[in-house]
C-alpha cells in the first residue's frame, strides 16, 4: 500500500509515479502557503506574480533537490549554474521573504523526501501566519506614499485626523525642514478600502496651511 507520507522512494511502484506524487504535494503544500500569504495581505494591491513565485519556486526547489539527489557532482553543478544567474528582484517586506522562504524550504523538503517535516512545517506555518495576522501585532503593507508641506505646527493635528478617517493604517516615513516656510512630510498610508484617493487628497486641499500635496502609488517612491 502506498504510504501518505514515505521517507524514500517506495520502489515497488515505477519512478514516475513517486516523481509526480513528490510533485503534486509540493504543489499542494505550496499553494496553501500562497493562499495563506494572499489571505494575510494587508496591502492596497496584491503583487499576483509573487503568489506564483510562491508556488512556482516550490516545484522548481523540488525538482533541483531531486535531481542532486545524493551526488556532490550534481550538486556543484547546480551551483555553477545558479550562480550565472542573477536575482536582482527587490523585497521590502520581510514577511514576504519568510512566505518565499517556507514555500522554498517546502519544496527542499520534498526533494529528499522529506514528507512529513514539509507537511507538519507547511500546516504549523500557515496557522502561526493566520494567528499573528488575527493579533494585535498584525503588520501592513503600505503601498501609497503621501507627501504634504505644513507651513505651520498647528495644521499638524489637523492632517492627522483626516488620515486617521481615510486611513486604516499610517506611519511617518520622514520629516524634512524645507528651505522654504513649512515643514515637507513623508507618510507610508493605507487607505480604506472604502475610500478613494482623490477624496484624500481633496480634503487636505481645503485645509489651510497645507500645499505641495503628492500621493504616489509607487512601491518605491521618488521625491
Amino acid at each position: 500500500m502506498f504510504e501518505l507520507f514515505p521517507d524514500q522512494p517506495v520502489y515497488e511502484y515505477p519512478q514516475l509515479i513517486n516523481i509526480t506524487y513528490s510533485f503534486l504535494w509540493a504543489f499542494v503544500l505550496s499553494s496553501m502557503i500562497a493562499i495563506t500569504h494572499r489571505l494575510t495581505f494587508t496591502g492596497e494591491y496584491y503583487p499576483k506574480n509573487f503568489f506564483q513565485s510562491l508556488v512556482l519556486g516550490a516545484v522548481v526547489t523540488t525538482m533541483v533537490m531531486m535531481a542532486i539527489g545524493d551526488s556532490l557532482a550534481r550538486g556543484l553543478g547546480v551551483f555553477g549554474a545558479m550562480a550565472i544567474i542573477r536575482f536582482r528582484t527587490r523585497v521590502d517586506d520581510p514577511r514576504d521573504v519568510l512566505f518565499l522562504f517556507a514555500a522554498l524550504s517546502t519544496g527542499l523538503a520534498i526533494g529528499v523526501y522529506g514528507f512529513t517535516i514539509s507537511f507538519v512545517g507547511s500546516v504549523l506555518f500557515c496557522l502561526v501566519a493566520a494567528l499573528l495576522h488575527a493579533s494585535p501585532f498584525r503588520s501592513y503593507s503600505h503601498h501609497n506614499h503621501l507627501f504634504v508641506t505644513i507651513l505651520e505646527p498647528s495644521v499638524l493635528d489637523k492632517v492627522n485626523i483626516l488620515l486617521k478617517d481615510f486611513c486604516k493604517d499610517y506611519r511617518t516615513v520622514s520629516i524634512q525642514h524645507t528651505q522654504e516656510k513649512g515643514t515637507r512630510y513623508h507618510y507610508a498610508v493605507t487607505l480604506n478600502k472604502e475610500l478613494s484617493k482623490d477624496g484624500l487628497v481633496n480634503a487636505l486641499f481645503v485645509v489651510e496651511g497645507v500645499s505641495q500635496i503628492k500621493l504616489s502609488s509607487n512601491e518605491i517612491p521618488a521625491n
